[in-house]
């Protein structure tokens, strides 16, 4: 079958054959139809994130849809190592599979259900979002930012504070629900005080794709400039800006400042699983939307240096060839 393969640690991915998957007892053999690239993919891929694993060749990609062996329409997750799910075929947990609703593209389940989950969870569980409270979503401007703060709003959210550093994409996040926008930049005292104007007026909830400069301003500000007594909630989904930062021990001790994380790890497997069934099933009533690009899954070795974050990259299979 046709797979994107990385043959070693360092080497980009690659479509080449690869020998088809066989289900063990427990799994569900799928025939992919959609799987989309992500900064997760990526990072495994390149062996970058921390949860790449070391077996090789293995095909690239986590999840995605398809059909299983009776005809049935899925989302699938964590498809068995050395398999992927950017290939012909894969195997996955039956566990780990949520029925597609009726109306819902394979294509948009793809694109939308990694950075749903994403979103969903650090809303609804890890920051226990509460009807009426203000939610600022740092980094709103890429794909899962602009997600997040339509799914702020889904969940009952009564205010959302949008940031990112363009200010004509920040527009556009105004106009899918943001009540107000914060413009990044580089002055960091300027920044910091921005924020600080942001959480005089109260802010419960941040979600941040960023990490990096803006989350330290944003920490500092919350702690000089938060509610005393009241918790704010802090959950870092992506670092896109940096991986690392440098927080003063003083902004914690100062504050009841809540600082959590969203992935692998962070909240237990089948309550992830549940949350994306959650995403699919309000994809078409809620009218939630995320930019991608479908690319069949021939055109892989042009395509995948081409990603990028403002338009998700779904590659299509069209399931011959095992």
């Amino acid at each position: 079958m046709r797979a994107a393969i990385v043959a070693a640690a360092g080497r980009p991915p690659l479509l080449r054959e690869f020998p088809a998957p066989v289900a063990r007892p427990g799994e569900t053999l799928i025939r992919v139809t959609a799987a989309a690239v992500s900064h997760l993919v990526k990072g495994r891929a390149s062996g970058a994130h921390y949860s790449a694993g070391g077996e090789f060749p293995a095909v690239v990609g986590l999840d995605g849809v398809g059909r299983t062996e009776d005809g049935a329409r899925v989302y699938f997750a964590m498809a068995r190592a050395p398999h992927g799910s950017m290939a012909e075929f894969t195997v996955a947990d039956a566990r780990l599979c949520v029925p597609l609703p009726d109306g819902l593209d394979d294509r948009v389940a793809a694109a939308i259900a990694n950075p749903g989950m994403s979103s969903w969870a650090a809303l609804a569980e890890r920051a226990r979002l509460r009807r009426g409270e203000t939610v600022l979503v740092n980094g709103a401007t890429g794909t899962a930012g602009r997600l997040a703060v339509r799914i702020a709003k889904r969940l009952g959210a009564g205010r959302v504070i949008a940031t990112g550093r363009d200010a004509s994409a920040l527009a556009d996040v105004a106009a899918l629900g943001a009540d107000a926008t914060i413009l990044l930049g580089d002055d960091m005292a300027a920044l910091e005080g921005r924020f600080m104007d942001a959480f005089a007026e109260g802010i419960d909830i941040v979600v941040d794709y960023l990490w990096g400069p803006s989350a330290e301003r944003l920490l500092i500000a919350a702690a000089k400039g938060g509610r005393d007594g009241v918790p704010m909630r802090f959950v870092q989904v992506g670092s896109v800006a940096a991986p690392e930062i440098t927080l003063p021990g003083a902004a914690l001790r100062a504050s009841a400042i809540e600082l959590t994380g969203v992935g692998k790890g962070s909240i237990p497997l089948p309550r992830l699983i549940a949350t994306i069934g959650e995403v699919l099933r309000a994809t078409v009533p809620a009218g939630l939307e995320i930019a991608f690009r479908p690319v069949p899954l021939a055109d892989f070795d042009w395509a995948w240096p081409e990603d990028e974050s403002t338009c998700r990259t779904v590659f299509t299979i069209d399931g011959e060839g095992r």
